[in-house]
């Protein structure tokens, strides 16, 4: 891990001169292109080896730039948070979307809708309700609909368990209803509490078999389980066998973030968004310095306050991505950031001049990213802007 003891700002550059670190108005997220590609690279390897096909998560990313990273050649199969997204998506070719979010009633004929322009969009539900509501919303649409069953895994979020008769009665409840069942999903979000690989490795197994299970005791019935849909980012690096899944979603390990790295998951060389800064005062009676990135830049997110190592809102680098030791983002108000010493550090404040640029890593990439419009697309560490790819957003 590079750290840095203290910067100061850079000159800025001549005028018409291509955008950079040191120029760009701040804050703004920075998504660094090359640790994008090899986090891309690492998870697609890993599936391939397993002979799983990956269905990336796209709610971390909400860009078709990024997209295009994950699959360069063509279009490939998809899952998304929202109906907004699915559309986005599909306007830019994407034809295999999964909606991973429990279907309310409401949004069965705008799914629909999509399905009608040839779109596979297929939705999620756990309750006959569900069914009888989107077989109305098909017939009224003259599509035929098709969902999976969402599975309960570890108790983290919705779902049936595999052994739940409601299991079997929503399946009945789809077929009556002349809904197409494609199969089942879950996800392992209690995973996210963890930080060990061993037991990691337990709660990939358990995502697994859960999964296996009810698809099982479908097929047991008589009904159709062609997908068996698995998927949190810490259990598709850490799981050993991936027998009778035919499928990973996994979406924020695309840029990975702190609380990947407090799981076990990735490195810190590994993430690539920033947030990039602006010192903007210090109270030096205080141990503080001011920067102009509160949390309308980086999220509430304080995903790391229940792991081992507490990151506050952010790890602090230079420009060129090298840590500050024990420098983290300590406060947050909407527009202001604090940057202190971590409690306990024997590390000195490091000086840093009114208009030092810096980066910060998020606690959450997800999160984080969702406060930007668009990325600020560097590689090789910068600083000169590459690109800037615009994120979707809304709902």
């Amino acid at each position: 891990m590079n750290t840095v003891n203290s910067t100061h700002p850079s000159s800025a550059l001549a005028a018409g001169a291509a955008p950079s670190l040191e120029t760009l108005p701040t804050p703004a997220l920075v998504l660094d292109r090359d640790r994008l590609d090899r986090n891309i690279e690492r998870l697609a390897t890993r599936m391939a080896a397993h002979g799983v096909r990956l269905r990336p998560h796209l709610k971390s990313a909400k860009s078709i730039d990024v997209a295009k990273r994950l699959f360069p050649d063509q279009p490939g199969p998809i899952t998304v948070s929202t109906l907004a997204e699915a559309e986005y998506f599909a306007s830019h070719g994407f034809r295999d979307i999964t909606y991973a979010v429990g279907l309310s009633p409401d949004k069965a004929e705008r799914a629909l809708r999509l399905r009608a322009t040839g779109v596979d969009l297929k939705v999620v539900l756990d309750t006959p309700e569900q069914a009888r509501a989107l077989g109305a919303a098909g017939k009224a649409a003259g599509v035929t609909p098709c969902a999976l069953i969402e599975i309960d895994c570890d108790g983290h979020r919705g779902g049936l368990m595999p052994s739940d008769p409601l299991l079997i009665e929503v399946a009945a409840s789809l077929r009556d209803a002349g809904v197409e069942l494609v199969g089942v999903l879950t996800h392992a979000g209690e995973s996210y509490g963890l930080n060990t690989p061993e037991d990691l490795v337990v709660a990939a197994e358990g995502e697994r078999a859960a999964a296996v299970a009810a698809a099982e005791a479908l097929r047991s019935r008589g009904y159709p389980c062609a997908i068996v849909s698995v998927g949190s980012t810490p259990t598709a690096h850490f799981a050993r066998s991936l027998e009778g899944v035919t499928e990973m979603r996994a979406g924020v390990y695309m840029f990975f973030d702190l609380v990947m790295h407090g799981i076990g998951v990735c490195r810190i060389d590994d993430i690539a968004l920033s947030v990039l800064t602006t010192v903007i005062g210090k109270k030096a009676e205080k141990g503080w310095i001011l920067v102009d990135a509160g949390w309308m830049a980086m999220s509430r997110d304080r995903g790391t306050s229940s792991q081992t190592v507490d990151q506050g809102y952010g790890l602090v680098c230079d420009l060129e991505g090298r840590l500050y030791p024990d420098l983290i983002v300590d406060q947050v108000s909407q527009e202001h950031g604090i940057l202190a010493l971590r409690s306990g550090s024997d590390q000195t404040l490091p000086d840093l001049p009114m208009g030092t640029r810096l980066r910060i890593l998020p606690n959450h990439a997800c999160a984080t990213g969702a406060q930007h419009p668009t990325y600020q697309v560097i590689s090789g560490g910068g600083p000169r802007i590459e690109a800037q790819w615009p994120r979707m957003r809304g709902w």
